[in-house]
């Protein structure tokens, strides 16, 4: 059976924006985040966070240090009672690296998810603060939300005309809730 999923973003959508957190202790949930991850959950979407942690590849951080506050982020929301079924990361850099097809808005952190789990990616949402997010939606054929948490307020204005998001949310739980008053 597919099921419908949500593609979350970390950095100012979960989680408040801090630049390049590499350090556990930095996590802080958006208020509201773990009740929407919750509601969601409750009607049967899989929750997946994907991130770009291009501070790995400007030297920044290490992996380790990204997985550990990825882990930090789980503990959270597990305090709250919502679980993430995945969380896939980026940690390249075109400037440093070379092109990669794990940076969003490429598709391959989705791709990855998809050889573990059989997701509809027409009945699935992408939801972010930033524009590539959009754009991933658009690559994969989801449907794409724009939160105004994080860097939301400062992207919405640089949205390509011809690829703007299905809605803009206030932020995750209000996204969720127009999820689901508009299946």
């Amino acid at each position: 059976m597919q099921h419908r999923a949500l593609f979350l973003d970390r950095d100012g959508t979960i989680n408040v924006e801090k630049e390049f957190i590499s350090n556990p202790d930095e996590v802080e949930l958006i208020p509201g985040a773990a009740e929407g991850l919750l509601l969601a959950a409750a009607h049967g979407f899989k929750l997946f966070v994907i991130s770009n942690q291009s501070g790995v590849a400007r030297g920044l951080m290490t992996e380790d240090d990204v997985v550990r506050v990825n882990q930090r982020l789980i503990d959270l929301l597990g305090s709250e009672g919502a679980k993430l079924d995945a969380v896939e990361f980026c940690g390249h850099h075109p400037s440093v690296t070379g092109r990669c097809e794990c940076r969003k808005p490429r598709r391959g952190m989705v791709d990855r998810i998809l050889k573990r789990f059989d997701i509809d990616l027409a009945r699935s949402f992408v939801i972010g603060d930033r524009v590539f997010d959009v754009e991933l939606a658009y690559n994969i054929g989801a449907k794409a939300i724009m939160v105004m948490t994080g860097y939301g307020v400062l992207e919405v204005n640089a949205l390509n005309p011809d690829r703007k998001p299905d809605y803009v949310a206030r932020d995750l739980q209000s996204a969720v809730q127009w999820i689901l008053e508009h299946e």
